[in-house]
């Protein structure tokens, strides 16, 4: 490897880390939503009404991270608690009127323009980013950190 590919590879590691970080400011400056937030509240917005458990196992975060970004979207009034009826134990996340309007129109994700263009490429393809981007976490001793498949910055729970 000459030290030319070594500089094309960390100008490509830094044109993501800067995409990653520009969407997260233009989704804070239209939304005021950092990208977790949106997830949790598409997720909550197209089941109608959701466990926390569920949200934790549909983003794969963990309970405590899901308790607290419902905490901040029940604070901007996006999304209520409700306790069930039946079980008292239980509560039901659903999400408000201005929830609703939020997400018709909030601003696409990274994620999903990342995951239309990764669904589309061939099998093989996928395979070899997959193990790419494995090698590079590994090279960058980053492959015990926690992390959920959410295209952002800094803590995931802020």
């Amino acid at each position: 490897m000459t030290e030319n590919q070594a500089q094309d590879a960390l100008i490509a590691l830094r044109r993501i880390l800067r995409a990653t970080d520009l969407n997260a400011r233009q989704l804070a400056s239209s939304t005021g939503l950092t990208p977790s937030q949106l997830i949790v509240l598409q997720l909550v917005t197209g089941a109608g009404r959701v466990l926390p458990s569920s949200i934790a196992r549909q983003v794969h975060l963990t309970q405590a991270t899901v308790t607290s970004l419902v905490d901040k979207l029940v604070a901007a009034g996006l999304v209520r608690r409700t306790r069930d009826t039946e079980d008292r134990r239980r509560i039901w996340i659903d999400a408000t009127d201005a929830g609703r309007r939020l997400i018709e129109t909030a601003p696409d994700l990274l994620q999903d323009r990342f995951r239309a263009g990764f669904d589309a490429l061939r099998d093989w393809e996928q395979s070899m980013i997959v193990s790419i981007l494995e090698r590079i976490s590994s090279m960058l001793d980053a492959g015990n950190i926690d992390a959920a498949a959410v295209l952002d910055s800094g803590d995931i729970d802020r």
